[in-house]
């Protein structure tokens, strides 16, 4: 008679476990082959970049505490140089992944095209930050509850997402793969504000609250738009190819024009147009154009009346 201790029972379990993960039946679909030595993009090192960023966006609120006009000049070098290390080896990663070359040990091409996309990069922090600067002023006058604006830049979730977006977008616009939408993505994950890298977002944006926002890759937003929490800016069904696969990359989401408010819980789907000035109130469904200066509400359901038997 065989006696079987627990241990061993965990030690035998664990085997078979490791030996079903690893046939390759199971992994196929799932495992990168790092063709060029480069590893894959990594969060724990975006989120350092990201630290970075919002610390030369936002000098004094992040990063250091003690810069003054002195020495800001010493400490912005300091972090923009950091920068520059860090998010090119991930600009370099997201290449990488997406390059079938074969049998290359090291791409050039991938290194190359790293360093000028992380020049262009750097180049557009500053428009990067009058652009959040305006978000900023658009939080603070758009919300009563606001004391100041230090409030909105070190509380508000629509300033910590839009400033990832904002530097997704960036990267998003300099053909960067991968990167911008894990940037979006772990913004995301802390926010609950989902803000696609592609889409296109003007100046004086605010998201109150923001919990449970969405606003899709093609999606376009004028200036001084305001939206509240649970908006969602998606698509309809969308044509697909003969092979019966989604045809991508073409316009699917609204368009938002200028001074648009748009209220808690209201769902705006496909290439549709929000005119300039209009008002679309809490929990509605939208899947025309709206023209501008346009309040679009719910109907008020009639008052029912119960009468009390007792």
């Amino acid at each position: 008679m065989s006696i079987h201790k627990p241990g061993n029972i965990m030690a035998d379990s664990i085997r078979k476990t490791v030996e079903a993960l690893c046939l390759p039946q199971s992994y196929e679909k799932v495992f990168y082959r790092d063709r060029h030595e480069v590893p894959m993009p990594s969060v724990r090192l975006l989120g350092e970049v990201m630290e970075l960023v919002r610390a030369i966006l936002f000098p004094g609120y992040f990063g250091n505490s003690d810069l003054n006009p002195r020495n800001m000049e010493y400490y912005t070098g300091a972090a923009v140089d950091k920068l520059v290390t860090l998010l090119s080896e991930q600009i370099k990663s997201g290449f990488c992944v997406n390059c079938f070359l074969e049998e290359v040990s090291y791409c050039e091409d991938c290194h190359k095209k790293a360093h000028t996309c992380i020049e262009q990069f750097i180049i557009s922090l500053p428009a990067i930050r009058q652009q959040l600067a305006t978000d900023v002023e658009a939080a603070f006058y758009g919300d009563p509850a606001a004391k100041s604006k230090n409030e909105t830049i070190f509380c508000y979730p629509s300033i910590k997402a839009l400033t990832s977006y904002r530097t997704a977008h960036r990267l998003y616009e300099l053909g960067i793969p991968l990167i911008p939408r894990i940037l979006t993505e772990m913004a995301h994950s802390e926010t609950g504000i989902d803000i696609h890298p592609g889409a296109q977002i003007g100046d004086y944006f605010f998201i109150d609250h923001g919990t449970g926002t969405v606003i899709g890759e093609t999606a376009i937003i004028g200036k001084n738009v305001r939206l509240y929490q649970g908006v969602t800016l998606g698509a309809v069904s969308f044509p697909a190819d003969d092979n019966g696969n989604p045809i991508k990359g073409i316009p699917r989401h609204p368009i938002v024009e200028d001074d648009v408010i748009i209220y808690a819980g209201a769902t705006i789907l496909g290439r549709v147009t929000i005119g300039k000035g209009s008002e679309i109130g809490g929990n509605v469904w939208i899947t025309s154009d709206v023209p501008p200066h346009t309040h679009v509400v719910q109907r008020q359901p009639k008052k029912i009346f119960v009468k009390s038997t007792y």
